[in-house]
């Protein structure tokens, strides 16, 4: 990925990242939304952007279905504050690996536990 296309996905995502919150205000008022990564195509015709939702299934599905359905919105907001000639058309998508992260670590730290008890009853 070409360094311009890095720093377009970054703008995106820092802009994104300021107005999701006041957008989901009513609608999500506790959810913890974050935007984890942006993906431009090299056309600029789209770009996808990768949301991590904190909560149940139904809450992360309705979140980005609200988000899907406001894209024209926030397309219409990044092109007030970008200066981009072609603001590309938004995709959200859920970003489940932050869950995965910490399930990996869960299960780390339980082998570790069950090491150290192990060692322990060998004593």
């Amino acid at each position: 990925m070409s360094r311009r296309m890095e720093r377009v996905n970054q703008l995106i995502r820092d802009e994104l990242s300021q107005l999701i919150p006041g957008y989901l205000k009513d609608s999500a008022p506790g959810s913890m939304v974050t935007v984890t990564e942006v993906v431009t195509a090299a056309d600029l015709g789209s770009a996808k952007v990768f949301i991590s939702v904190l909560g149940d299934p139904e809450e992360k599905k309705a979140v980005i279905d609200k988000l899907s359905g406001g894209a024209s919105f926030f397309r219409h907001e990044l092109a007030s504050r970008l200066y981009i000639r072609k603001v590309p058309e938004l995709l959200f998508r859920s970003d489940e690996s932050i869950e995965r992260g910490s399930r990996l670590l869960e299960l780390l730290d339980q082998v570790a536990a069950e090491e150290d008890g192990k060692n322990t009853a060998k004593k």
